[in-house]
């Protein structure tokens, strides 16, 4: 599934790819390891593994321009936080656009657009639109409280109600 990106590859170049998407693991549990069919005729995949491949497939064609739409949605905080750590290699010297809905996703990007209705509402970095206290910071507020929320009941074992 992760050579689609690239049928001529190696097995090493392969598995150096999904290592690096932290997915080599996963994926040796799996009963035929690399070769396991996966989809409609074989297992199937959580979100954060499908994700992990998706971004395994990136790195392995090694591509200059990187497009990543909502590539966390599907996956829980703690996922996100890691495939994000992994993001943040592969994207170094590239061109990258991140289509997300969650802050976390862009807070680091060095131009961040807020789209409404199909148009421009907000522009620049995460400083600038925390800045603003506009749409952006309003977001940022919502989603840092369903944080809040998460981590006090996973990590600190508290019901605040929530999340």
């Amino acid at each position: 599934n992760i050579a689609f990106a690239k049928p001529d590859a190696s097995q090493e170049e392969i598995e150096r790819a999904a290592k690096i998407a932290d997915a080599h693991d996963f994926i040796m549990e799996m009963p035929e390891g690399y070769q396991t069919v996966v989809g409609e005729r074989g297992i199937g995949l959580s979100g954060g593994q499908k994700q992990r491949i998706a971004i395994a497939r990136a790195i392995l064609c090694n591509s200059q321009i990187l497009v990543f739409d909502d590539s966390t949605s599907s996956v829980d905080m703690e996922t996100e936080h890691q495939i994000q750590q992994t993001l943040k290699e592969i994207m170094d010297n590239r061109t990258t656009l991140i289509i997300a809905h969650r802050i976390s996703s862009v807070k680091d990007a060095d131009e961040i657009i807020i789209l409404q209705d199909g148009e421009i509402i907000e522009r620049g970095t995460h400083d600038q639109l925390i800045e603003l206290k506009g749409k952006y910071y309003q977001t940022l507020m919502e989603q840092y409280s369903e944080y809040s929320q998460y981590l006090a009941k996973n990590e600190l074992g508290l019901d605040l109600g929530g999340a």
